[in-house]
């Protein structure tokens, strides 16, 4: 069975309610993987969740420590793996742990980035991950500014190259609310694109393998009818395949 590490993909929402003179403050804490998760139940692969707000405590240091398959970076930016506590709070020196993960692939492993408002460089560039060792491992560039190209008239993605990931996938897929505007490297392979922009970037490095998936695993650039595409599974698995070295 494929292990897969997700890391990201959860947030945290606080609101402030004014009612005349009175006020009050309420919080939630939500996740975008309900599609994701039934897709990977689906096809066998075992799912481990790391939420945003654990990873600058939990993530590993050490590439012996990640025992998974594939590690996905989803709507994550790169100061939750730069600043530990240690670091952050108490001043500390601690592992870079963006270099942990490169070593991770140089020596075999699989990663996903997939796009968000705080993947790739996002909202305001506040993902940060242009000027990091991702960057190289990653199969494509990054913009140094805010890399989001919103479509809320929606855009039809289309398969650009025939490979193991986009096998049995059709030439044209649901539309799409919006994705992370990147540029392929020259030995990458762009599988799908939007317009003439790249969706779907595939490449290696070292013994290991990434892709760079520039749109959402759910909403909002992931709408339902996406997300229920019977494509959708598919395609998330034989990326994670893929990148595993399958």
């Amino acid at each position: 069975m494929t292990r897969v590490l997700l890391v990201g993909e959860s947030w945290v929402s606080i609101s402030t309610h004014y009612k005349g003179f009175n006020h009050f403050v309420s919080g939630v804490y939500e996740t975008g993987l309900k599609w994701f998760s039934q897709a990977m139940d689906k096809h066998g692969i075992e799912l481990t969740h790391m939420p945003a707000h654990e990873a600058a405590n939990d993530f590993p240091f050490t590439v012996e420590e990640l025992d998974y398959d594939v590690i996905i970076l989803s709507d994550i930016g790169a100061d939750s793996f730069l600043l530990h506590p240690k670091t952050w709070l108490h001043g500390e020196r601690t592992s870079n742990r963006l270099k942990t993960i490169m070593e991770y692939v140089k020596k075999g492993g699989g990663l996903i980035m997939a796009g968000g408002y705080m993947s790739f460089q996002g909202i305001n560039g506040a993902a940060m991950y242009q000027r990091t060792p991702i960057a190289e491992v990653l199969p494509v560039k990054m913009m140094a500014s805010d890399d989001r190209c919103e479509r809320p008239e929606g855009v039809k993605p289309r398969k650009s190259k025939e490979h193991p990931i986009t096998v049995n996938l059709p030439d044209e897929w649901p539309h799409l609310l919006g994705y992370q505007l990147v540029k392929p490297k020259e030995m990458a392979q762009t599988l799908a694109i939007v317009d003439d922009d790249p969706l779907l970037v595939v490449g290696s490095y070292g013994k290991g393998r990434s892709v760079a998936y520039t749109t959402d695993i759910g909403p909002h650039w992931c709408p339902q009818e996406f997300a229920e595409w019977d494509g959708y599974g598919l395609l998330w698995k034989n990326m994670i395949e893929w990148a595993a070295g399958a």
